[in-house]
């Protein structure tokens, strides 16, 4: 494994380890509040991956994609993964913790969008832009076009 690996992997002489630092607590942090589940439930055993249709589709299976929420791997934002499942919820009635895989799912399209596309700022509209445009304009920009 080279050194510029983005997952940030060591071998030692018998091991292999990742060093989980604030970032990544931070990214899982966020994806626990945005799909309201706790990841650390999954056990990793594989039940959502192999309950999928869509698996072979996927470069990532449910389950890994779990494990990169797990561990704050923020790479996983870039798997075509979280855009081809379609939110079936064989996953979920599979899952013997109970964890809503579908909605990991979802919380990880909304960021990536919300990372894309967050450009709203009120401080950098003048005093006169928020007097004249209409204010449903201005909350409905907020919602969909900032993190």
């Amino acid at each position: 494994m080279s050194n510029a690996h983005p997952l940030r992997m060591s071998t030692g002489k018998s091991r292999l380890f990742y060093t989980f630092g604030p970032e990544n607590a931070s990214f899982k942090a966020r994806v626990e509040e945005l799909s309201g589940e706790n990841i650390d439930l999954c056990f990793q055993c594989g039940a959502c991956s192999s309950g999928c249709p869509l698996a072979q589709e996927m470069d990532l299976l449910p389950s890994k994609v779990i494990r990169y929420a797990q561990l704050g791997i923020e790479e996983v934002l870039d798997s075509k993964t979280i855009w081809v499942c379609s939110t079936c919820f064989n996953c979920e009635v599979r899952c013997p913790r109970g964890i809503d895989i579908a909605n990991v799912m979802e919380a990880l399209r909304q960021m990536v969008l919300r990372k894309k596309y967050d450009r709203v700022r009120l401080d950098k509209l003048t005093p006169e832009q928020l007097r004249e445009l209409p204010q449903v304009a201005i909350i409905s920009n907020q919602r969909k076009l900032s993190a």
